[in-house]
């Protein structure tokens, strides 16, 4: 098989279980190249100890997979040579800054110029104006993408995300959901496991959704939605989503918007005597 044709990831008849709790029942899932796959799931459903066999911090009870053409149970080393994982919690030190964080983590790696490794990072993931501040200061957004930047220095052909927008706020989400898009327009390939529907459905080419140890159904979103009879048509109003007020009030950017500075002027103008 060329080069080109093999899969980023290839899992067949994965299987782990934890004493008498069976978590994977056999597991089986291709990631083509330079693609986001979205391993969809309940908490509890697998997910994470799927990325932990892949990343090779955990050894499966049966089954095989492959990373990069790399087998993760004899070819550990370069596996974790071909790969990139972002956990659930941002790994970053709250004491330095930005730039020094990128710049620590190039040093670790041996990379030549560091520093001009740490600035390009910082353009790509809109961090520069923030580069100097403490990461103590950062949001739940900004601190997510400066990890998911770490992540990429020495530019890994793959990275897993594990669940990386948890227990950020709505603008945190978006800012990452980004930068997710970003990681694979440059061709790195994605896999993102997720609890949230519409996180799949807004970054993944592929989705498989994880239920009880076993991927259960395994296709692009278009795909999974011919499963379901087809829609009626309907005359129906559409009313804004919550989504829709939140970025009309607060913008894009995490700015005021037009429409909080006209809601927040009109109220002002009644309260004046």
């Amino acid at each position: 098989m060329a080069a080109q044709q093999v899969p980023a990831l290839h899992v067949q008849g994965l299987e782990k279980s934890y004493k008498q709790l069976r978590v994977l029942r056999g597991v089986d899932f291709d990631v083509a190249r330079g693609s986001i796959f979205a391993l969809l799931g309940s908490n509890g459903a697998g997910k994470t100890t799927v990325v932990k066999i892949l990343s090779t911090l955990l050894k499966s009870d049966a089954g095989t997979a492959s990373v990069n053409g790399f087998d993760v149970a004899t070819q550990a080393a370069e596996v974790r040579e071909s790969i990139s994982l972002t956990g659930q919690f941002a790994a970053v030190d709250e004491i330095l800054s930005g730039r020094e964080n990128l710049v620590l983590v190039a040093r670790l790696r041996r990379l030549k110029d560091p520093g001009t490794i740490a600035d390009d990072l910082l353009d790509r993931f809109s961090l520069t104006d923030a580069a100097a501040r403490k990461v103590s200061t950062y949001s739940g957004g900004m601190r997510r993408r400066l990890d998911i930047a770490m992540s990429l220095i020495g530019d890994p052909p793959l990275i897993f995300l594990d669940e990386p927008t948890t227990g950020l706020d709505p603008q945190g989400r978006i800012e990452v959901w980004n930068s997710v898009k970003e990681l694979a327009e440059h061709g790195t390939t994605v896999l993102l496991t997720t609890q949230y529907l519409d996180e799949a459905e807004q970054l993944a080419d592929r989705i498989a959704i994880l239920h009880q140890g076993r991927i259960i159904v395994n296709g692009t979103l278009a795909e999974l939605k011919q499963l379901l009879p087809p829609a009626k048509v309907e005359y129906v109003e559409k009313q804004p989503t919550l989504e829709d007020v939140f970025l009309a009030i607060v913008g894009d950017d995490g700015k005021d918007g037009d429409a909080g500075m006209t809601t927040a002027s009109a109220r002002t103008s009644e309260e004046q005597p």
